[in-house]
């Protein structure tokens, strides 16, 4: 079975809020999770700056462990958290090792 972490919305119209879930990759996006790890409210209240998140980082932790695969709006904000490492910025673009050696000595 292959398990992704992901958001499941709820909240109102306008004003959604989400559940950072453990669920299996083919049922719906509200469908009923395996786990919930933590919360997501991207529209805090107006006298706060902040976005409220709330993570279990025991349970997130496992669920990385056992091959569970974040979609990319959770990849985000688990790398912020820390769990995992930052993506590369630019992962498509391949250098020469005679490219890097050239802008190494311009550079210096």
């Amino acid at each position: 079975m292959a398990v992704r972490i992901r958001f499941a919305r709820h909240g109102l119209r306008n004003r959604p809020m989400f559940h950072i879930v453990a669920m299996n990759a083919r049922s719906k996006r509200n469908g009923k999770p395996l786990e919930k790890l933590g919360t997501y409210n991207p529209h805090p209240n107006t006298d706060e700056e902040a976005k409220h998140i709330t993570l279990d980082f025991a349970r997130t932790k496992y669920w990385l462990g056992v091959g569970a695969q974040p979609t990319d709006g959770v990849r985000f904000l688990l790398e912020r958290a820390g769990l995992l490492p930052p993506r590369p910025l630019y992962p498509n673009v391949k250098r020469s090792a005679e490219t890097v050696a050239t802008s190494a000595s311009q550079h210096s």
